[in-house]
């Protein structure tokens, strides 16, 4: 019959609860402590961790793949500007090319008008002066005549129509324009047609 002592197997009188509540981790047991982040951390920084080299290695790859898309991104910004800017200065270069013969054609009828007829002498002065007007307002507008009479031949903004000899003059001097040119912010919209002297 059973008696209400009951006796512990071990053969103590201690109670089991206390037995489990004085059981420490094994860490704690063997004086260590466990791993924490922070020391993982400050293995990596310090090249002690296995595969710090690789991973350096790579972010200087990263590094350097930065520099370069900056690099580019400065290039497109740049090149952008630039075809902004193009675009703001010669958004007028059909229209130009389209008025000059206006100005071509009141020069040519100055040109016609006999200046020895008082009759036409209202006349070509109003021609005149709308031709001054016009040029002025292109002026405004960055646009610049090329008249290169007695001038040296450029093949950049002349175009050569005939060449004559003439021992008067150095050769390749522009004797005659038939027809002005023209510039646009300094871009050609249209060359002078010219009669160079030959050499």
């Amino acid at each position: 019959m059973a008696t209400e002592e009951q006796v512990n197997p071990s053969g103590s009188d201690t109670d089991p609860v206390e037995t489990v509540a004085e059981k420490q981790p094994e860490a704690d047991q063997q004086g260590g402590e466990t791993p924490r982040l922070e020391d993982h951390v400050q293995q990596a920084e310090a090249g002690s961790a296995p595969g710090a080299e690789a991973l350096q290695h790579e972010i200087g790859i990263l590094k350097e793949e930065l520099l370069r898309v900056h690099a580019d991104m400065q290039n497109l910004r740049r090149r952008v500007d630039r075809d902004v800017e193009n675009a703001h200065k010669y958004a007028l270069e059909k229209f130009v090319g389209e008025l000059v013969a206006v100005v071509d054609n009141l020069e040519r009828a100055t040109a016609t008008i006999d200046r020895e007829n008082t009759a036409l002498t209202a006349v070509r002065e109003g021609i005149e002066l709308t031709l001054k007007g016009f040029l002025d307002v292109l002026g405004k507008f960055k646009v610049e005549q090329v008249d290169p009479s007695g001038q040296p031949f450029d093949p950049e903004k002349h175009q050569a129509m005939t060449m004559v000899p003439n021992p008067a003059v150095a050769p390749n001097t522009v004797l005659d324009v038939f027809q002005k040119g023209y510039l646009l912010n300094g871009r050609l919209i249209r060359p002078a047609m010219v009669v160079v002297a030959k050499s």
